[in-house]
């Protein structure tokens, strides 16, 4: 006897969580939030509650009130789902975590901070100035060289903030005004 085979068809989101990433993917398509950039999303169970926690960036930065809009448009598109849920959208902020090697080119010549799963010369922690992808590696330029991390090693990478930088900068952009 012959095993007839069966296809299930779903149609829409199954759980709350998978409805929360489809509506988070589709934010940048609607032309209120065209250049709100999807960082990362997540969900997480919580006793009877899902946290909802979705990440964003923009040109430009992101404010409390497009943090908000962000919000209430995905509280609607969600208002039909049984489950409880909290809902935290957040800006990148400054020490912005990469992950996609779109990211990687973006903050080509910026600092970061790249922690590795696996040691490379000894250390899973590597700074330096981010030059791109090159292949499947991104491609740090520290005082010792330059050094190749393969793209499926890197368990997080952030741009690093150099308060120091800016409080320099803000200082002759005052010396010049005099």
């Amino acid at each position: 006897m012959g095993l007839v085979p069966r296809f299930v068809c779903v149609r829409g989101p199954v759980t709350l969580a998978e409805a929360f990433e489809q509506a988070a993917r589709g934010l940048p398509f609607e032309e209120a939030f065209r250049e709100v950039e999807i960082v990362t999303h997540k969900a997480k169970r919580v006793g009877r509650n899902t946290e909802l926690t979705l990440t964003v960036d923009r040109p430009g930065g992101i404010d409390l009130e497009i943090c908000g809009r962000i919000a209430a448009r995905l509280n609607d598109l969600l208002e039909h789902e049984p489950d409880e849920y909290t809902l935290e959208v957040e800006s990148a902020g400054i020490d912005r975590p990469l992950v996609s090697p779109h990211d990687y080119e973006r903050f080509r010549d910026q600092n970061v901070l790249v922690t590795t799963t696996l040691p490379i010369k000894s250390e899973y922690t590597h700074r330096g100035k981010l030059l791109g992808v090159r292949g499947n590696a991104i491609v740090l330029d520290q005082k010792t060289g330059e050094l190749p991390i393969p793209l499926e090693m890197v368990k997080s990478a952030n741009v690093e903030y150099d308060y120091r930088a800016d409080l320099k900068r803000a200082k002759n952009e005052k010396r010049e005004r005099r």
